[in-house]
């Protein structure tokens, strides 16, 4: 099956057409096509699911959404798109099909590779799962002294750590009553932490890795592991235990008990993991009924996506969106800005699905890419950014596209106060598309009493350029559910990215060297004359290392 066009994008027909077109549209204010189009709110929105994508404030035309939608057909878009759900090896260099869709799928949905259906495994797995997660909230699997579980550590790291931290973290407000603490960083300090305040009897740790020999994992694993058995004795690791792997053998020695472990697939990418095994955690925080909720949330909008034609389709039209906004105007990064603190780890959740598919400089078939791939992504939550960087966005140098997640009902405190979110995310949004002239400035500084020639000196330092693109993706409340959309929205959208740019979204050799290299001067940071093959500069900080390490 053909997966990718072999054509450039820069190439096309319509990635001329749409160079051209920008060049006019820079000159272009949103703010004047609003005015001059009343029903534009209404043509540049979309909804998926129970998403309200509304575009309308980005620097866009009919005009320029009929050749973004024109790069998508000349880019077989929706070839790919196909490809990916038909369990396909899209990802080329690993020779693997991606099926992170299928982990979520409805009880008569049937996904298949080389012929196999995978969809009756990825049930059973997730059965067992559950039935762990509702033994653990019942009381029915116990520590080894009997004693329930009030706590659980997760201990993974990429994307057997983000997203459990994004999920559970946006999801506390439906918590089933267990703490879900999350331990990634290799130098040890998240878990020394945790074993200073948690009693060791009601804690359950969960151990994701695929191959169960990630360095970070496995360090804190042990360090966890010794913490259990000198608190409770050798026997009680297997009672205080669970591990998403597919390495038995590791698994035993390790000695995780045999109904504890649950594993996942090689068509399962870490940043797409969160729907499989890798998910316990999540699970065990926010309770079966609603990790079911999570993952109907993304399977409907897996339904959007592999249905909706491209102008409506909200996943393939941010990532046109995306592509205009890098390849044609020129930004390098992009703001998340959630309104609600609960989603507060969620831009961090999208520098590793962005940054980690995005950031290729060779396409599928080994070729420079010839364009600008990913962008930077980064954000804050709500009013705190206000406080923080949005002088940047507003009155900076660069223009930085933005994205506003919106939920309108509290998702626990009053909703006077999400109210007060509400006004302050769109007055943001509008205050970056209609900035603030120099004669409004100075005709406000006026207003309040300061002379003409005070006016006029001040009244520069107050002008907001405007004409900064935004995105609003607002939903009713912040549920399982709708998290799941949420989620999903942004999956789709960068594989669509990666798509156009004719790079794979699913691997991540650029990972790989620096924790090679680590590994290979693990040995010179206890004795440096080991380092003899790196440079100056490393054997001269292994050197002064030893010595304060020592001191």
């Amino acid at each position: 099956m053909k997966t990718y066009t072999s054509r450039y994008p820069i190439d096309l027909a319509a990635w001329g057409s749409l160079k051209a077109h920008a060049k006019q549209q820079r000159k272009t204010s949103t703010a004047t096509l609003f005015r001059r189009d009343k029903s534009r709110a209404e043509r540049f929105s979309l909804r998926a699911g129970e998403l309200v994508v509304d575009y309308s404030r980005q620097n866009i035309t009919p005009r320029t959404v009929q050749l973004l939608t024109q790069l998508a057909r000349q880019t077989d878009v929706v070839m790919a798109r196909d490809a990916m759900f038909a369990g396909a090896a899209i990802n080329t260099t690993e020779e693997r099909s991606v099926l992170h869709v299928a982990l979520r799928a409805g009880a008569r949905d049937t996904f298949s590779i080389n012929g196999e259906n995978v969809s009756p495994e990825v049930r059973r797995v997730r059965r067992q799962m559950l039935r762990f997660v509702d033994g653990v909230h019942k009381g029915e699997i116990t520590g080894a002294k009997g004693k329930t579980f009030t706590d659980v550590i997760n201990i993974g790291i990429g994307g057997s750590d983000l997203g459990i931290v994004m999920a559970t973290t946006a999801l506390r407000h439906v918590a089933s009553g267990l703490s879900v603490h999350t331990v990634s960083n290799v130098d040890g300090t998240q878990l020394a932490d945790l074993m200073t305040t948690l009693d060791p009897a009601r804690t359950l740790v969960v151990v994701c890795s695929k191959t169960f020999t990630t360095l970070e994992t496995m360090s804190n694993a042990n360090t966890a592991r010794a913490w259990i058995s000198r608190s409770l004795g050798e026997s009680a690791v297997r009672h205080h235990f669970a591990a998403a792997s597919t390495n038995h053998p590791a698994m035993d020695a390790f000695d995780i008990d045999p109904d504890r472990r649950f594993g996942f697939w090689d068509w399962v990418g870490g940043r797409y993991s969160l729907w499989s095994a890798v998910g316990l955690s999540i699970a065990l925080g926010i309770g079966s009924v609603n990790f079911k909720a999570l993952l109907a949330g993304a399977r409907s909008m897996d339904q959007h996506f592999a249905n909706a034609p491209v102008p409506d389709n909200a996943p393939i039209m941010m990532a046109l969106l995306g592509i205009w906004n890098s390849n044609f105007l020129g930004t390098a990064s992009q703001a998340v800005l959630p309104y609600d603190n609960r989603l507060e780890r969620f831009p961090a959740y999208l520098q590793q699905l962005q940054m980690e598919s995005s950031g290729k400089r060779v396409r599928h078939d080994g070729r420079d890419v010839r364009a600008d791939t990913g962008t930077v992504i980064w954000g804050e939550a709500g009013s705190n950014a206000q406080h923080s960087f949005y002088q940047l966005l507003h009155q900076g140098t660069r223009v930085i596209p933005a994205d506003f997640i919106l939920p309108i009902r509290s998702s626990g405190a009053t909703q006077a106060q999400q109210d007060l979110a509400i006004a302050n995310c769109l007055a943001q949004a509008d205050a970056l598309m209609c900035g603030y002239s120099e004669r409004e400035a100075t005709q406000e500084l006026r207003a309040k009493g300061l002379s003409s020639k005070r006016a006029t000196a001040l009244a520069k330092h107050k002008v907001h350029e405007g004409n900064r693109p935004s995105t609003v993706v607002m939903m009713k409340a912040l549920t399982a559910k709708t998290l799941g959309e949420l989620i999903a929205l942004y999956e789709h959208k960068v594989f669509v990215e990666g798509v156009i740019w004719g790079i794979n979204s699913f691997d991540q050799w650029g990972v790989e060297l620096g924790k090679k290299l680590a590994k290979s001067l693990e040995p010179a940071v206890q004795d440096p004359r080991l380092a003899q093959n790196s440079n100056d500069s490393t054997r001269r900080l292994l050197r002064q290392a030893k010595r304060w390490r020592s001191r």
